[in-house]
């Protein structure tokens, strides 16, 4: 899947699966192409991967068929340039709260390589592009999908104005802190948390825009959210599920070998 397919299939509904990939190894790439998934998450704002081995993730997923999207540090519009320039088919924006943030990263992510003045106006509907620039703006960054987290209680405050900014692909939110934010820190389960949580994805959805959660603890969890309109579903990391993996099999071995030890 690329950008583009992926931009179409969000505002769809129907569901696309990615994961998030934090090594720069080239081994991961083949082995994730099998893995019956759409898109690849590298993130940026919690692991300190820098701009050429991103660029060089970028280029190899695309490559394999698989879009990568990758979060920036912060919602800002020229870090989201950075990792476009570098081969990304997507931008995730961390903690965005208000709608001028949007704004902002829709002209990075859709109206490239329009800056400065003549953009700011385009956003601020002082000024209208003209047919053949909008055509070729248009045509240019089809394949750039703008997705921003959702991980705060003024976020949600904000959330119908958020949805209304044209251009916004999809909304992810970020559990671990939005659970903080709710004062319920990291209680996926409480009545509240779930309550925010399907309350983005029924308004999500009924604007055309996608939605989802990133999350790594019960597959159980994601299957009941993604029955409750969320069809952008990113399933935990390579270090989560090597390391989960890796306890499970160290597990048998002792059990099987009667080796306590450790």
């Amino acid at each position: 899947m690329n950008g583009k397919e992926l931009s179409e299939t969000l505002r769809s509904g129907r569901r696309v699966y990615g994961t998030a990939i934090l090594s720069p190894s080239p081994r991961w790439v083949g082995a994730v192409r099998g893995s019956g998934i759409d898109f690849v998450f590298i993130d940026t704002e919690h692991t300190p991967l820098d701009r050429q081995p991103v660029a060089w993730m970028c280029e190899a997923y695309s490559a394999a068929g698989l879009a990568p999207v990758v979060r920036i540090p912060e919602p800002d519009p020229f870090e989201a340039c950075k990792v476009l320039d570098g081969g990304a088919e997507g931008v995730i924006a961390p903690y965005v709260e208000t709608p001028e943030q949007v704004q902002a990263l829709r002209g990075a992510a859709k109206l490239r390589p329009l800056k400065g003045k003549r953009l700011h106006d385009v956003l601020a509907g002082e000024a209208e592009l003209e047919p053949e620039l909008a055509d070729y703006l248009a045509r240019r960054n089809a394949g750039s999908v703008l997705i921003v987290n959702i991980e705060s209680v003024p976020a949600l405050e904000a959330l119908d104005d958020i949805l209304a900014v044209p251009g916004l692909d999809a909304v992810l939110i970020g559990p671990h802190d939005l659970s903080c934010s709710l004062g319920l820190p990291e209680q996926y389960a409480h009545p509240r948390f779930e309550a925010a949580v399907r309350e983005v994805f029924r308004k999500a959805r009924a604007t055309g825009v996608g939605a989802g959660i990133h999350f790594w603890a019960e597959i159980e969890r994601e299957i009941a959210w993604a029955k409750a309109e969320a069809n952008l579903i990113v399933h935990s990391s390579d270090i989560g599920l090597f390391g989960g993996g890796l306890r499970r099999d160290i597990a048998a071995l002792r059990q099987a070998l009667d080796d306590d030890a450790g």
